[in-house]
């Protein structure tokens, strides 16, 4: 397991905007961990993101894959121009410690958020990170800042 990496980023195309995601694959080419970034259309929110389906597999925790997952999340949202980051977890699950401890801000819980695999009801906390001073996403061009394949960055006019 010492060998996990992190692959490009993949941008999908979905019905209201458009999400990347970043695949972990361990040394035997297994899936071991994946995290996404949800990015919306409309013109007031394109400054922020949603973090979505960071996910370890078990046999694959306890080793910094999740932290390094959200770092690279992180890292291509503030390429992108995202400045504010925001997602939900399960309350009382061990990923708040990792949130928590990466610097992101506990803003509340939403109870009966959403169904565990055995149907039952469970709250979630929403987090949110900012990532500095606020940029613009106009490109020179005049087109907007967009994940393109490979978790790379390009202007679209």
């Amino acid at each position: 397991m010492s060998h996990i990496r992190v692959g490009g980023g993949k941008a999908l195309r979905r019905a209201a905007g458009r999400r990347a995601v970043w695949v972990a694959h361990d040394a035997d080419g297994r899936v071991a961990g994946t995290v996404g970034l949800d990015f919306p259309d409309k013109p007031n929110s394109r400054h922020r993101a949603e973090l979505v389906k960071l996910m370890v597999h078990r046999r694959a925790r306890g080793q910094g894959l999740g932290r390094s997952l959200l770092a690279t999340a992180e890292d291509a949202a503030r390429a992108a121009g995202i400045t504010l980051l925001h997602l939900d977890t399960e309350t009382g699950s061990p990923a708040e410690h990792l949130y928590q401890s990466a610097g992101w801000t506990r803003l509340g819980a939403i109870p009966d958020y959403a169904a565990d695999p055995a149907g039952t009801l469970r709250p979630a906390t929403i987090y949110y990170k900012q990532s500095g001073a606020a940029r613009s996403l106009r490109s020179a061009a005049g087109g907007t800042a967009r994940f393109g394949a490979g978790g790379a960055v390009s202007g679209n006019g």
